[in-house]
């Protein structure tokens, strides 16, 4: 949906951090990551949450969950509410160049998309930076704006996350968007190393011992119920993730699960529901 270029000038985005200057990885376009770039300011790593967009003076709340990460490898992953966008991220000086990104094709509600456009329009060309307390504003040429915050990471335990990404490997998969709302992926993990939720048409509890970076699934137990191809299918790839062990990360909001094997979920922390505190079939 979105293929136009990115390239983002950032003036004095590491006032979010105490780090000094530092040397940081640059895959560039294509480049194969080996070479360095001097960075005035480590804004790799980082996960930002987008939370206004002001275009042509008139100011948007951004969809909740509209965030901006890039990794230390050089690669940047963004989303709006709706699809999900990758491009390479060059960093040199004071300076992000991104390379021409690639976006899930996924059909959104008309106030998501206008977001969604309103933002890749706005890291269309040179913004500044400029930070005010804890707010961000990156500003365009043309005077649109941002307002970015640092996420602060949410806790494994006793959050309830969303599934919205089935991982294979190398691919992402958006979890469908039409499935029913009490069969939308989702866990939470307990205090005392259990795990329950839905994995896509039926409900799960088990075992989950978390260890440092590692979480060690144990054979899950639910309900049995058939449902439609779609909600077995994602069924089958949460369960394939949540098989064993398996490593996981929290950036801010987001939380990924990867298995030995490849297969894993990207996940989303939601508000706390009336659903209880386990799911028995």
């Amino acid at each position: 949906m979105h293929t136009q270029r990115m390239a983002v000038s950032v003036s004095v985005l590491a006032l979010l951090t105490l780090a000094a200057c530092g040397t940081e990885p640059g895959s560039g376009s294509g480049g194969d990551g080996g070479d360095t770039v001097q960075s005035d300011v480590p804004v790799t790593g980082v996960a930002w949450s987008v939370d206004s967009l002001t275009v042509d003076g008139k100011k948007t709340e951004a969809p909740e969950g509209s965030r901006l990460e890039i990794d230390p490898k050089g690669r940047a992953k963004a989303g709006f509410g709706c699809n999900h966008i990758s491009a390479d991220a060059r960093v040199e000086g004071d300076r992000i160049t991104f390379g021409r990104p690639v976006s899930t094709q996924m059909a959104c509600d008309e106030a998501t998309e206008k977001a969604e456009k309103a933002a890749l329009a706005a890291m269309d060309g040179e913004v500044t930076a400029k930070l005010s307390g804890e707010e961000l504003t990156l500003t365009t040429e043309g005077g649109d704006t941002f307002a970015l915050s640092e996420e602060k990471p949410a806790a494994l335990a006793g959050t309830r996350w969303a599934v919205t990404t089935l991982l294979s490997g190398e691919t992402a998969t958006s979890v469908p968007a039409d499935l029913p709302k009490e069969r939308v992926p989702h866990l939470t993990f307990g205090e005392d190393g259990t795990v329950h939720g839905n994995s896509g048409c039926n409900s799960f509890h088990g075992k989950a011992e978390v260890k440092g970076s590692t979480i060690t699934f144990g054979p899950p137990a639910g309900t049995r119920k058939m449902c439609p191809e779609a909600e077995m299918e994602t069924e089958r790839a949460v369960l394939a993730a949540l098989d064993g062990p398996a490593t996981y990360t929290i950036k801010g909001s987001t939380l990924t699960v990867t298995s030995k094997d490849g297969k894993g979920v990207g996940a989303t922390a939601t508000p706390a529901t009336t659903e209880g505190t386990r799911e028995h079939g």
